[in-house]
């Protein structure tokens, strides 16, 4: 009961660490995060790549309303998953960062120094009392210098830098499958057919162009885009995970 008892006192305390150095707050926001639905980033010779599932839970609900993809700056995009008020809280501090950064110096912020800034405000919220860490993930991609650029930031304030990575839910498989089929070499095209293959893979191999959100950073441009309807159609329609593609054949 002893015991117990600690484990409750360490358990509460985003400030404690537990005699063998955990801050449990800070793993139970990593288990939230995984409760969300997934986000995939992939890094290409042409640019970045974000693709989320934003499959909604009624017919009833509006699309436009579940916010998982976001333009930070113009040249910067964001994809979330886990706690979706925590993330509109980040996003909103991130595009702060990047107004400040071009009226302070006059130029574009650099997409390492956003994920640092980033990373920094989550990690004040690991040893504040009074507080909790945030339960979110990001995908921060951009262009920096002409190269493009991927990160992720932890609920515990860390920032890892990735050519491609998925965060949410089955992230585990997700990630098994980028490892496997990921190409040094892939153009910007070779990128979206990844991430929407990969989150293909843990849907039964159908999407509905609907229940995905797609957007690229492309080195020529520099400009985040977000796709729409038609344009994930077509892709998804080109690698055959299209949901419902069969139904028009012939009955036997």
């Amino acid at each position: 009961m002893q015991g117990q008892a600690q484990q409750q006192a360490y358990d509460r305390g985003i400030t404690i660490f537990s005699p063998d150095g955990r801050l449990y707050q800070v793993e139970y926001a990593r288990e939230a995060v995984k409760r969300g639905s997934a986000s995939i980033g992939v890094r290409t010779e042409g640019g970045v790549v974000l693709a989320v599932d934003k499959q909604t839970r009624s017919p009833l609900m509006e699309r436009t309303s579940v916010e998982k993809l976001h333009k930070t700056d113009n040249h910067i995009g964001i994809a979330s998953a886990g706690h979706v008020a925590d993330a509109r809280q980040l996003i909103d501090f991130a595009r702060r960062q990047s107004q400040i950064n071009r009226l302070r110096y006059g130029e574009p912020i650099g997409v390492e120094t956003l994920t640092k800034e980033v990373t920094d405000h989550i990690q004040q919220y690991t040893q504040v009392g009074g507080a909790r860490p945030f339960g979110v993930a990001l995908i921060i991609g951009g262009i920096e210098n002409g190269e493009p650029r991927l990160y992720e930031t932890d609920p515990s304030g860390t920032p890892y830098e990735w050519k491609a990575l998925a965060v949410g839910a089955d992230r585990g498989e997700i990630q098994d499958y980028l490892e496997t089929n990921y190409s040094e070499g892939m153009d910007l095209d070779g990128g979206i057919d990844l991430a929407l293959s990969a989150l293909g893979a843990v849907n039964d191999d159908e999407l509905s162009p609907t229940g995905v959100g797609l957007a690229t950073v492309d080195v020529e441009s520099e400009r985040f885009r977000m796709l729409d309807d038609e344009e994930v159609e077509g892709y998804l329609d080109e690698i055959g995970i299209l949901e419902g593609e069969d139904d028009d054949e012939p009955e036997e």
